[in-house]
């Protein structure tokens, strides 16, 4: 490993149920966060039969926001604010979930039918600890207000933070940056420097940076300042991602806070149904025993 790469996560498998399958890259046990960013799933693909269709029922969050961002298909989100919004490919569903929110994630009722289709990137960025408190809020970006460039075989979409000189109009709490990159074979790009915690992950293809070659669910992470170029070995699709680190974090099922204290009181609040409920939605998935 060269002295740019200071750690390098492998995505691992979870199945979901019912064959869904998400490549798990954070947190891991020595690295829970890459700046603000603690959770990172890779959804799919899933092309799942007619008539089927994903169901998230109803559970809670505090302490962070989350991120949707979908390649293919759409998912209609609730939450507990009443926000009820489908989400398409090259949107973006944040939500921040503060003090307390619940939400559910399922497919509409028309690409159930047809059987859906989707793939995407699940992510949570943890809020400040002056934050971890707020009032909870759901703020839904749609792809055309995203900034985005094209040339010398690059296609940038900045999701959030400033990037390549464009600026997204995502809010966040902290520097965070998170982009969405598809390079042609041999194509040139080099990592933001402004950023102290700094990764991408290869949703497809292959790049080579540093020295190294990083393929499909691999998420290398670099060292603060180190000039990394990433040149794509054949056409690939990168999210490259971070910011600057918040400090230690407790995570927990779906709780995040600065205090282990927290996260407890956040379990006997969903335990005993404390959580404002997700208008419309009936179930909701129990706390889990461990």
């Amino acid at each position: 490993m060269s002295d740019a790469v200071i750690d390098i996560l492998q995505g691992r498998t979870r199945d979901l149920g019912g064959g869904e399958i998400v490549r798990r890259v954070l947190p891991v046990a020595h690295r829970l966060m890459v700046g603000p960013f603690i959770f990172f799933d890779h959804m799919g693909p899933w092309n799942l039969a007619p008539g089927r269709g994903v169901d998230v029922r109803p559970h809670p969050h505090i302490g962070l926001s989350t991120v949707t961002y979908l390649f293919e298909g759409r998912i209609d989100h609730r939450d507990s604010l009443g926000s009820v919004q489908t989400i398409v490919p090259g949107d973006v569903n944040w939500m921040t979930a503060g003090r307390g929110i619940a939400h559910s994630e399922r497919s509409p009722a028309d690409e159930r039918a047809a059987g859906p289709q989707v793939h995407g990137i699940q992510s949570w960025v943890a809020l400040p600890e002056a934050d971890e408190e707020c009032e909870p809020a759901f703020i839904h970006y749609p792809g055309a207000t995203l900034p985005r460039s094209a040339g010398d075989g690059v296609r940038l979409c900045v999701i959030a933070g400033e990037a390549y000189g464009l600026r997204s109009p995502v809010a966040t709490h902290s520097p965070t940056f998170y982009v969405e990159a598809h390079l042609a074979a041999g194509a040139r790009l080099t990592l933001p420097t402004q950023y102290s915690e700094r990764a991408l992950y290869v949703v497809d293809g292959s790049v080579s940076a540093a020295g190294q070659s990083f393929t499909e669910g691999m998420l290398p992470v670099f060292a603060a300042g180190a000039e990394v170029e990433i040149v794509a070995d054949r056409d690939t699709h990168l999210m490259l991602l971070g910011g600057e680190p918040l400090g230690a974090r407790t995570v927990w099922w779906n709780f995040v806070s600065s205090r282990p204290e927290r996260i407890e009181q956040a379990k006997a609040d969903w335990l005993a149904q404390r959580f404002a409920a997700v208008p419309g939605e009936t179930e909701f998935i129990p706390l889990p025993e461990r």
